[in-house]
Protein backbone atom coordinates (compact mmCIF):
# COMPACT_ATOMS: atom_id res chain seq x y z
CA UNK A 1 0.00 0.00 0.00
CA UNK A 2 1.63 3.28 -0.97
CA UNK A 3 2.56 5.30 2.12
CA UNK A 4 1.16 8.95 3.12
CA UNK A 5 2.57 11.93 1.77
CA UNK A 6 5.57 13.25 4.50
CA UNK A 7 4.04 14.68 7.71
CA UNK A 8 0.49 13.82 6.46
CA UNK A 9 -1.29 12.05 9.92
CA UNK A 10 -4.58 10.00 9.32
CA UNK A 11 -6.91 13.00 10.03
CA UNK A 12 -5.29 15.15 7.60
CA UNK A 13 -5.89 12.50 5.26
CA UNK A 14 -9.23 11.99 5.94
CA UNK A 15 -10.04 15.96 6.12
CA UNK A 16 -8.82 15.99 2.48
CA UNK A 17 -10.66 13.53 1.14
CA UNK A 18 -14.02 14.39 -0.16
CA UNK A 19 -16.96 14.54 1.72
CA UNK A 20 -19.53 11.01 1.32
CA UNK A 21 -22.47 11.83 -1.27
CA UNK A 22 -25.61 12.10 1.25
CA UNK A 23 -28.64 9.30 0.44
CA UNK A 24 -31.15 9.63 -1.67
CA UNK A 25 -34.54 10.73 -0.06
CA UNK A 26 -37.70 8.50 -1.01
CA UNK A 27 -38.78 11.25 -2.98
CA UNK A 28 -34.81 11.42 -4.97
CA UNK A 29 -35.40 7.62 -5.55
CA UNK A 30 -38.40 7.53 -7.09
CA UNK A 31 -37.71 10.50 -9.21
CA UNK A 32 -34.75 8.58 -10.03
CA UNK A 33 -36.81 5.36 -11.21
CA UNK A 34 -39.75 7.78 -13.40
CA UNK A 35 -36.53 9.41 -15.09
CA UNK A 36 -34.72 5.78 -15.90
CA UNK A 37 -38.36 4.08 -17.17
CA UNK A 38 -38.75 6.75 -19.25
CA UNK A 39 -35.88 6.76 -20.90
CA UNK A 40 -35.63 3.09 -21.07
CA UNK A 41 -39.02 3.43 -23.18
CA UNK A 42 -37.19 5.60 -25.39
CA UNK A 43 -33.52 3.90 -25.46
CA UNK A 44 -35.35 0.63 -25.99
CA UNK A 45 -37.71 1.81 -29.34
CA UNK A 46 -34.59 3.22 -30.84
CA UNK A 47 -32.22 0.03 -30.81
CA UNK A 48 -34.89 -2.04 -31.87
CA UNK A 49 -36.23 -0.80 -34.93
CA UNK A 50 -32.48 0.08 -36.11
CA UNK A 51 -32.37 -3.71 -36.02
CA UNK A 52 -35.64 -4.69 -37.40
CA UNK A 53 -34.81 -2.72 -40.47
CA UNK A 54 -34.07 -5.39 -42.47
CA UNK A 55 -37.14 -7.35 -41.65
CA UNK A 56 -39.31 -4.31 -42.23
CA UNK A 57 -38.04 -4.33 -45.60
CA UNK A 58 -38.78 -7.30 -46.56
CA UNK A 59 -42.11 -7.11 -45.13
CA UNK A 60 -43.12 -3.72 -46.40
CA UNK A 61 -40.87 -2.91 -49.55
CA UNK A 62 -39.07 0.00 -50.13
CA UNK A 63 -35.12 0.19 -50.04
CA UNK A 64 -32.72 2.40 -48.27
CA UNK A 65 -34.10 5.48 -48.32
CA UNK A 66 -37.61 4.33 -47.02
CA UNK A 67 -34.99 2.66 -44.17
CA UNK A 68 -33.63 6.16 -43.57
CA UNK A 69 -37.28 7.49 -43.05
CA UNK A 70 -38.28 4.62 -40.70
CA UNK A 71 -34.92 6.18 -38.31
CA UNK A 72 -35.31 9.55 -39.57
CA UNK A 73 -39.22 10.18 -38.93
CA UNK A 74 -38.71 9.67 -35.23
CA UNK A 75 -35.90 11.71 -35.13
CA UNK A 76 -37.02 14.80 -37.00
CA UNK A 77 -39.96 15.03 -34.87
CA UNK A 78 -38.62 14.56 -31.78
CA UNK A 79 -35.73 17.13 -32.77
CA UNK A 80 -38.20 19.86 -34.01
CA UNK A 81 -40.19 19.80 -30.72
CA UNK A 82 -38.00 18.91 -28.29
CA UNK A 83 -37.71 23.19 -27.23
CA UNK A 84 -41.04 23.37 -27.28
CA UNK A 85 -41.51 20.50 -24.85
CA UNK A 86 -38.99 21.69 -22.89
CA UNK A 87 -40.75 25.01 -22.38
CA UNK A 88 -43.73 22.89 -21.82
CA UNK A 89 -42.09 20.87 -18.87
CA UNK A 90 -40.94 24.42 -17.33
CA UNK A 91 -44.47 26.04 -17.76
CA UNK A 92 -46.95 23.13 -16.73
CA UNK A 93 -45.13 21.02 -14.67
CA UNK A 94 -42.49 17.94 -15.70
CA UNK A 95 -44.42 15.43 -14.41
CA UNK A 96 -47.77 16.30 -16.74
CA UNK A 97 -45.60 17.23 -19.94
CA UNK A 98 -44.00 13.38 -19.05
CA UNK A 99 -47.12 11.64 -18.23
CA UNK A 100 -48.56 13.23 -21.93
CA UNK A 101 -45.43 12.02 -23.46
CA UNK A 102 -45.71 8.39 -21.99
CA UNK A 103 -49.57 8.13 -23.34
CA UNK A 104 -48.71 9.51 -27.02
CA UNK A 105 -45.54 7.14 -26.92
CA UNK A 106 -47.66 4.04 -26.29
CA UNK A 107 -50.58 4.37 -28.48
CA UNK A 108 -48.36 5.39 -31.47
CA UNK A 109 -46.12 2.28 -30.65
CA UNK A 110 -49.50 0.43 -31.82
CA UNK A 111 -50.16 2.45 -34.54
CA UNK A 112 -46.52 1.37 -35.77
CA UNK A 113 -47.20 -1.90 -35.21
CA UNK A 114 -50.29 -2.15 -36.66
CA UNK A 115 -48.84 -0.37 -40.24
CA UNK A 116 -49.39 -2.22 -43.58
CA UNK A 117 -47.25 -0.18 -46.17
CA UNK A 118 -44.03 1.88 -45.73
CA UNK A 119 -45.62 5.27 -45.92
CA UNK A 120 -48.20 4.08 -43.00
CA UNK A 121 -45.28 3.07 -41.03
CA UNK A 122 -43.03 6.32 -41.92
CA UNK A 123 -46.07 8.60 -40.77
CA UNK A 124 -46.46 6.66 -37.26
CA UNK A 125 -43.13 7.17 -36.55
CA UNK A 126 -43.30 11.01 -36.80
CA UNK A 127 -46.01 10.66 -34.18
CA UNK A 128 -43.83 8.76 -31.78
CA UNK A 129 -41.00 11.40 -32.12
CA UNK A 130 -43.44 13.75 -31.01
CA UNK A 131 -44.70 11.91 -27.68
CA UNK A 132 -40.86 11.15 -27.17
CA UNK A 133 -40.14 14.59 -27.71
CA UNK A 134 -42.20 14.89 -23.97
CA UNK A 135 -40.26 12.03 -23.01
CA UNK A 136 -36.16 13.46 -22.79
CA UNK A 137 -36.26 16.82 -21.88
CA UNK A 138 -38.55 15.84 -18.74
CA UNK A 139 -36.47 12.72 -17.83
CA UNK A 140 -33.34 14.43 -17.35
CA UNK A 141 -34.91 17.55 -15.83
CA UNK A 142 -36.60 15.48 -13.39
CA UNK A 143 -32.73 14.69 -12.34
CA UNK A 144 -31.37 17.68 -12.17
CA UNK A 145 -34.55 19.61 -10.11
CA UNK A 146 -33.99 16.87 -7.51
CA UNK A 147 -30.57 16.30 -7.16
CA UNK A 148 -27.36 18.78 -7.04
CA UNK A 149 -23.86 18.70 -6.69
CA UNK A 150 -21.51 15.82 -6.48
CA UNK A 151 -25.21 13.87 -6.24
CA UNK A 152 -26.56 15.19 -9.26
CA UNK A 153 -23.27 13.32 -10.78
CA UNK A 154 -23.80 10.45 -9.06
CA UNK A 155 -27.69 10.28 -10.01
CA UNK A 156 -26.92 11.25 -13.74
CA UNK A 157 -24.01 7.82 -13.88
CA UNK A 158 -26.53 5.71 -12.36
CA UNK A 159 -29.61 7.30 -14.48
CA UNK A 160 -27.61 6.18 -17.75
CA UNK A 161 -26.04 3.19 -16.83
CA UNK A 162 -29.48 1.75 -15.75
CA UNK A 163 -31.08 3.04 -18.88
CA UNK A 164 -28.03 1.44 -20.91
CA UNK A 165 -29.53 -1.96 -19.55
CA UNK A 166 -32.31 -1.42 -22.61
CA UNK A 167 -29.37 -1.14 -24.89
CA UNK A 168 -28.61 -4.46 -23.65
CA UNK A 169 -32.15 -5.75 -23.45
CA UNK A 170 -33.50 -4.58 -26.89
CA UNK A 171 -30.73 -6.49 -28.84
CA UNK A 172 -31.78 -9.97 -27.16
CA UNK A 173 -35.48 -8.94 -26.89
CA UNK A 174 -35.59 -7.20 -30.93
CA UNK A 175 -33.51 -10.31 -32.08
CA UNK A 176 -36.34 -12.75 -30.40
CA UNK A 177 -39.19 -11.35 -31.41
CA UNK A 178 -38.54 -10.29 -35.30
CA UNK A 179 -36.72 -13.90 -35.61
CA UNK A 180 -39.44 -15.55 -33.72
CA UNK A 181 -42.87 -13.59 -34.28
CA UNK A 182 -42.71 -10.49 -36.87
CA UNK A 183 -40.70 -7.08 -36.22
CA UNK A 184 -44.31 -5.60 -35.73
CA UNK A 185 -43.88 -6.51 -32.23
CA UNK A 186 -40.53 -4.50 -31.89
CA UNK A 187 -43.47 -1.60 -31.44
CA UNK A 188 -46.03 -3.43 -29.11
CA UNK A 189 -43.16 -4.49 -26.70
CA UNK A 190 -42.57 -0.57 -25.67
CA UNK A 191 -46.77 -0.70 -24.01
CA UNK A 192 -45.69 -2.50 -20.82
CA UNK A 193 -43.03 -0.40 -19.76
CA UNK A 194 -45.33 2.85 -20.27
CA UNK A 195 -47.76 1.29 -18.30
CA UNK A 196 -45.23 0.57 -15.42
CA UNK A 197 -43.90 4.05 -15.81
CA UNK A 198 -47.68 5.59 -15.41
CA UNK A 199 -48.05 4.09 -12.35
CA UNK A 200 -45.03 4.75 -10.57
CA UNK A 201 -45.12 8.31 -11.95
CA UNK A 202 -48.37 8.95 -10.27
CA UNK A 203 -46.83 8.88 -7.16
CA UNK A 204 -44.42 11.84 -7.51
CA UNK A 205 -45.02 15.10 -6.26
CA UNK A 206 -45.69 17.79 -9.13
CA UNK A 207 -42.48 19.69 -9.27
CA UNK A 208 -43.90 24.02 -9.12
CA UNK A 209 -44.38 24.69 -12.93
CA UNK A 210 -43.03 28.04 -14.12
CA UNK A 211 -45.41 30.53 -14.52
CA UNK A 212 -42.83 33.44 -16.75
CA UNK A 213 -42.57 30.29 -18.71
CA UNK A 214 -44.01 30.37 -22.35
CA UNK A 215 -44.70 29.28 -25.35
CA UNK A 216 -43.10 30.52 -28.67
CA UNK A 217 -45.12 29.12 -31.38
CA UNK A 218 -43.40 31.38 -34.14
CA UNK A 219 -40.18 29.56 -33.28
CA UNK A 220 -41.13 25.85 -32.90
CA UNK A 221 -42.47 26.66 -36.38
CA UNK A 222 -39.35 27.90 -37.73
CA UNK A 223 -37.62 25.04 -35.97
CA UNK A 224 -39.64 22.22 -37.70
CA UNK A 225 -40.04 23.60 -41.03
CA UNK A 226 -35.92 24.12 -41.38
CA UNK A 227 -35.06 20.61 -39.70
CA UNK A 228 -37.95 19.17 -41.75
CA UNK A 229 -36.25 20.62 -44.93
CA UNK A 230 -32.80 19.72 -44.28
CA UNK A 231 -33.58 16.20 -44.01
CA UNK A 232 -36.28 15.55 -46.28
CA UNK A 233 -33.29 17.31 -48.98
CA UNK A 234 -30.36 14.95 -47.38
CA UNK A 235 -32.09 12.09 -47.99
CA UNK A 236 -33.92 13.23 -51.81
CA UNK A 237 -30.00 13.69 -52.78
CA UNK A 238 -29.30 9.61 -52.27
CA UNK A 239 -32.32 8.67 -53.97
CA UNK A 240 -33.13 7.10 -57.22
CA UNK A 241 -33.69 10.92 -58.94
CA UNK A 242 -30.06 11.98 -57.52
CA UNK A 243 -29.40 15.35 -57.22
CA UNK A 244 -31.24 17.77 -58.36
CA UNK A 245 -33.28 21.25 -57.93
CA UNK A 246 -36.04 19.36 -55.38
CA UNK A 247 -32.76 18.32 -53.04
CA UNK A 248 -31.10 21.46 -53.35
CA UNK A 249 -34.44 23.94 -52.93
CA UNK A 250 -35.24 22.05 -49.58
CA UNK A 251 -31.64 22.57 -48.08
CA UNK A 252 -31.60 25.98 -49.09
CA UNK A 253 -35.18 26.59 -47.74
CA UNK A 254 -33.58 24.34 -44.12
CA UNK A 255 -31.10 27.27 -43.65
CA UNK A 256 -32.92 29.78 -44.41
CA UNK A 257 -35.67 29.17 -41.62
CA UNK A 258 -32.88 27.73 -39.08
CA UNK A 259 -31.06 30.97 -39.82
CA UNK A 260 -34.37 33.06 -38.80
CA UNK A 261 -34.82 30.47 -36.07
CA UNK A 262 -31.50 31.74 -34.06
CA UNK A 263 -32.25 35.27 -35.28
CA UNK A 264 -35.83 34.80 -33.50
CA UNK A 265 -34.11 33.51 -30.29
CA UNK A 266 -32.33 36.16 -29.91
CA UNK A 267 -34.90 39.14 -29.94
CA UNK A 268 -38.47 37.49 -28.40
CA UNK A 269 -39.02 37.95 -24.99
CA UNK A 270 -39.78 34.73 -24.77
CA UNK A 271 -37.19 32.21 -26.63
CA UNK A 272 -37.45 28.43 -26.77
CA UNK A 273 -33.53 28.17 -26.71
CA UNK A 274 -32.51 31.26 -24.78
CA UNK A 275 -29.16 32.01 -26.16
CA UNK A 276 -27.65 33.35 -22.66
CA UNK A 277 -27.68 29.62 -21.27
CA UNK A 278 -24.96 28.89 -23.60
CA UNK A 279 -22.82 31.85 -21.27
CA UNK A 280 -23.15 29.39 -18.26
CA UNK A 281 -19.87 27.68 -18.11
CA UNK A 282 -19.63 24.32 -20.28
CA UNK A 283 -23.17 24.63 -21.83
CA UNK A 284 -21.43 25.42 -25.24
CA UNK A 285 -18.87 23.69 -25.45
CA UNK A 286 -20.99 20.70 -24.12
CA UNK A 287 -23.66 21.11 -26.48
CA UNK A 288 -21.13 21.05 -29.69
CA UNK A 289 -19.52 18.15 -28.26
CA UNK A 290 -22.79 16.46 -28.32
CA UNK A 291 -23.09 17.36 -32.09
CA UNK A 292 -19.86 15.46 -32.79
CA UNK A 293 -20.84 12.94 -30.50
CA UNK A 294 -24.33 11.76 -30.97
CA UNK A 295 -23.86 12.53 -34.45
CA UNK A 296 -21.08 10.05 -34.90
CA UNK A 297 -23.48 7.86 -33.19
CA UNK A 298 -26.22 8.17 -35.20
CA UNK A 299 -24.61 7.07 -38.31
CA UNK A 300 -22.58 4.17 -37.21
CA UNK A 301 -25.49 2.43 -35.58
CA UNK A 302 -27.41 2.72 -38.36
CA UNK A 303 -24.69 1.36 -40.45
CA UNK A 304 -23.78 -1.25 -38.68
CA UNK A 305 -26.60 -3.22 -38.21
CA UNK A 306 -27.66 -3.12 -41.78
CA UNK A 307 -23.89 -4.29 -42.61
CA UNK A 308 -24.29 -7.05 -40.45
CA UNK A 309 -27.47 -8.57 -41.49
CA UNK A 310 -27.31 -7.72 -45.13
CA UNK A 311 -23.52 -7.82 -46.13
CA UNK A 312 -22.34 -10.35 -43.62
CA UNK A 313 -25.79 -12.29 -43.25
CA UNK A 314 -26.30 -12.50 -39.23
CA UNK A 315 -29.39 -13.23 -38.39
CA UNK A 316 -31.35 -10.41 -36.05
CA UNK A 317 -31.00 -11.94 -33.10
CA UNK A 318 -26.95 -12.66 -33.41
CA UNK A 319 -26.40 -9.17 -34.71
CA UNK A 320 -28.65 -7.93 -31.41
CA UNK A 321 -25.89 -9.85 -29.25
CA UNK A 322 -22.35 -9.11 -30.99
CA UNK A 323 -23.76 -5.29 -30.52
CA UNK A 324 -24.53 -5.53 -26.73
CA UNK A 325 -20.88 -4.93 -25.50
CA UNK A 326 -20.89 -1.52 -25.60
CA UNK A 327 -24.24 -1.16 -23.34
CA UNK A 328 -23.35 -3.73 -21.05
CA UNK A 329 -19.76 -1.75 -20.72
CA UNK A 330 -21.76 1.36 -20.14
CA UNK A 331 -24.08 -0.17 -17.43
CA UNK A 332 -21.13 -1.89 -15.60
CA UNK A 333 -19.32 1.09 -15.62
CA UNK A 334 -21.64 4.58 -15.93
CA UNK A 335 -21.83 5.29 -12.40
CA UNK A 336 -18.31 4.79 -11.49
CA UNK A 337 -17.36 6.55 -14.68
CA UNK A 338 -20.18 9.69 -13.59
CA UNK A 339 -18.50 9.84 -9.83
CA UNK A 340 -14.97 10.22 -10.96
CA UNK A 341 -16.14 12.81 -13.45
CA UNK A 342 -17.89 14.63 -10.51
CA UNK A 343 -14.67 14.62 -8.60
CA UNK A 344 -12.16 15.35 -11.47
CA UNK A 345 -14.05 17.22 -13.90
CA UNK A 346 -15.28 15.97 -17.16
CA UNK A 347 -12.94 17.26 -19.55
CA UNK A 348 -10.34 14.48 -20.20
CA UNK A 349 -13.27 11.65 -19.68
CA UNK A 350 -14.97 12.99 -22.53
CA UNK A 351 -12.08 14.42 -24.86
CA UNK A 352 -10.61 10.76 -24.21
CA UNK A 353 -13.29 8.85 -24.56
CA UNK A 354 -14.28 10.10 -27.95
CA UNK A 355 -10.77 9.79 -28.88
CA UNK A 356 -10.98 5.97 -28.19
CA UNK A 357 -14.19 5.96 -29.39
CA UNK A 358 -12.91 6.82 -32.95
CA UNK A 359 -10.06 4.17 -33.01
CA UNK A 360 -12.76 1.46 -32.51
CA UNK A 361 -14.86 2.61 -35.35
CA UNK A 362 -11.44 3.21 -37.22
CA UNK A 363 -10.56 -0.59 -36.63
CA UNK A 364 -13.85 -1.54 -38.08
CA UNK A 365 -13.01 0.45 -41.53
CA UNK A 366 -9.73 -0.66 -41.70
CA UNK A 367 -9.23 -4.44 -40.62
CA UNK A 368 -11.82 -5.69 -43.08
CA UNK A 369 -10.28 -4.08 -45.82
CA UNK A 370 -6.62 -5.63 -45.50
CA UNK A 371 -8.04 -8.91 -47.63
CA UNK A 372 -9.63 -11.78 -48.02
CA UNK A 373 -13.40 -12.49 -46.66
CA UNK A 374 -14.08 -10.53 -43.77
CA UNK A 375 -14.36 -12.29 -40.69
CA UNK A 376 -16.59 -10.79 -38.26
CA UNK A 377 -14.89 -11.90 -34.83
CA UNK A 378 -11.26 -10.98 -35.79
CA UNK A 379 -12.17 -7.88 -38.18
CA UNK A 380 -14.68 -6.73 -36.69
CA UNK A 381 -16.10 -7.19 -32.74
CA UNK A 382 -12.83 -5.55 -31.58
CA UNK A 383 -13.90 -2.28 -32.88
CA UNK A 384 -16.73 -3.09 -31.27
CA UNK A 385 -15.29 -3.60 -28.11
CA UNK A 386 -12.85 -0.51 -28.16
CA UNK A 387 -15.97 1.73 -29.14
CA UNK A 388 -17.83 0.45 -26.51
CA UNK A 389 -14.58 1.63 -23.92
CA UNK A 390 -14.42 4.86 -25.22
CA UNK A 391 -18.37 5.37 -24.86
CA UNK A 392 -17.97 4.28 -21.40
CA UNK A 393 -15.80 7.42 -20.61
CA UNK A 394 -17.98 10.41 -22.83
CA UNK A 395 -21.97 9.98 -21.75
CA UNK A 396 -22.31 10.53 -17.97
CA UNK A 397 -19.54 13.31 -17.97
CA UNK A 398 -20.98 14.74 -21.17
CA UNK A 399 -24.53 15.28 -19.50
CA UNK A 400 -23.57 16.17 -16.37
CA UNK A 401 -20.81 19.03 -17.85
CA UNK A 402 -24.01 20.60 -20.02
CA UNK A 403 -27.07 20.66 -17.07
CA UNK A 404 -25.08 20.88 -13.69
CA UNK A 405 -24.49 24.73 -14.15
CA UNK A 406 -27.80 26.01 -15.27
CA UNK A 407 -30.17 26.62 -11.82
CA UNK A 408 -33.25 23.78 -11.25
CA UNK A 409 -35.77 26.77 -12.72
CA UNK A 410 -33.96 25.94 -16.31
CA UNK A 411 -33.35 23.06 -16.11
CA UNK A 412 -36.04 22.02 -18.84
CA UNK A 413 -34.87 23.96 -21.39
CA UNK A 414 -31.47 22.84 -20.60
CA UNK A 415 -31.84 19.54 -20.98
CA UNK A 416 -34.39 20.00 -24.11
CA UNK A 417 -31.96 22.06 -25.54
CA UNK A 418 -28.89 19.31 -25.23
CA UNK A 419 -31.25 16.60 -25.83
CA UNK A 420 -32.62 18.40 -29.07
CA UNK A 421 -28.40 19.21 -30.36
CA UNK A 422 -28.13 15.32 -29.54
CA UNK A 423 -30.99 13.92 -31.44
CA UNK A 424 -30.37 16.61 -34.28
CA UNK A 425 -27.22 15.27 -34.70
CA UNK A 426 -28.10 11.96 -35.29
CA UNK A 427 -31.00 12.99 -37.36
CA UNK A 428 -28.96 14.49 -39.99
CA UNK A 429 -25.96 11.77 -40.32
CA UNK A 430 -28.77 9.45 -40.39
CA UNK A 431 -29.71 11.65 -43.72
CA UNK A 432 -26.62 11.61 -44.89
CA UNK A 433 -26.02 7.93 -44.67
CA UNK A 434 -26.98 7.50 -48.03
CA UNK A 435 -24.57 9.87 -49.67
CA UNK A 436 -22.04 8.03 -47.10
CA UNK A 437 -22.39 4.94 -47.94
CA UNK A 438 -23.45 5.14 -51.93
CA UNK A 439 -27.07 4.42 -51.87
CA UNK A 440 -27.09 1.07 -50.72
CA UNK A 441 -25.84 -1.39 -48.14
CA UNK A 442 -22.45 -2.58 -49.05
CA UNK A 443 -18.98 -3.46 -47.43
CA UNK A 444 -17.53 -0.15 -48.97
CA UNK A 445 -20.41 1.64 -47.96
CA UNK A 446 -19.85 0.51 -44.37
CA UNK A 447 -15.96 1.28 -44.57
CA UNK A 448 -17.19 4.73 -45.99
CA UNK A 449 -20.09 5.36 -43.35
CA UNK A 450 -16.97 3.70 -40.22
CA UNK A 451 -14.63 6.29 -41.23
CA UNK A 452 -16.94 9.35 -41.11
CA UNK A 453 -17.91 7.70 -38.07
CA UNK A 454 -14.30 7.82 -36.55
CA UNK A 455 -13.71 11.73 -38.07
CA UNK A 456 -17.34 12.79 -36.14
CA UNK A 457 -15.79 11.55 -32.98
CA UNK A 458 -12.40 12.88 -33.00
CA UNK A 459 -13.66 16.01 -34.19
CA UNK A 460 -15.64 15.12 -30.61
CA UNK A 461 -12.73 14.83 -28.82
CA UNK A 462 -10.91 18.36 -29.97
CA UNK A 463 -13.82 20.12 -29.13
CA UNK A 464 -13.66 18.63 -25.40
CA UNK A 465 -10.19 19.16 -25.14
CA UNK A 466 -10.43 22.44 -25.79
CA UNK A 467 -13.58 24.05 -24.56
CA UNK A 468 -14.74 21.83 -21.55
CA UNK A 469 -13.29 23.01 -18.31
CA UNK A 470 -12.91 21.25 -15.48
CA UNK A 471 -15.38 23.46 -12.59
CA UNK A 472 -16.21 23.44 -9.15
CA UNK A 473 -19.75 22.03 -9.13
CA UNK A 474 -20.92 25.02 -6.95
CA UNK A 475 -19.79 27.36 -9.72
CA UNK A 476 -23.33 26.69 -10.87
CA UNK A 477 -24.32 28.61 -7.96
CA UNK A 478 -22.85 32.21 -9.50
CA UNK A 479 -24.82 32.40 -12.63
CA UNK A 480 -28.23 32.13 -13.59
CA UNK A 481 -29.39 31.09 -16.61
CA UNK A 482 -28.63 34.27 -18.74
CA UNK A 483 -24.69 33.45 -17.79
CA UNK A 484 -25.07 36.83 -15.29
CA UNK A 485 -23.47 37.08 -11.99
CA UNK A 486 -26.30 36.79 -8.80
Amino acid sequence: MPSSPAGASPVSAQASAPPPIPASTPVQTRTLVVAVLASFIAILDGSVVSLALVAIGRDLGGGLVEQQWVVSGYLLSLGALILVAGSLADRFGRERVMAAGLIGFGATSVICGLAWVPQVLIAARILQGVAGAFLVPSSLAMIIGAFSGRAQGKAIGTWTAWTSVAGIVAPLVGGLLVDALSWRAVFFVNVPPVIVALLVLSRLPAAKPDANARLDVPSAVLAALGLGSLVFGLIELSGAAGPGPLSFGLLAFGVVCIGLFVRRQAVCEHPMMPLGIFKVPNVAAGNLTTVFVYGAMGLGFFALPLYLQAVLGMSTLLTGIVMMPPTLLLLLASSWVGRLSGHHGPRWFMAGGSALAATGYLLMAVLPGLGGRTDFWTQVFPGIIVFGLGLTLIVAPLTSSVLEHLSASRAGIGSAVNNAAARIAGLVTVAFAGLVMGGAVSADGFRRAAWTTAALLLVGALVAAVGVKNLPSSAGDAHDDDGGAR
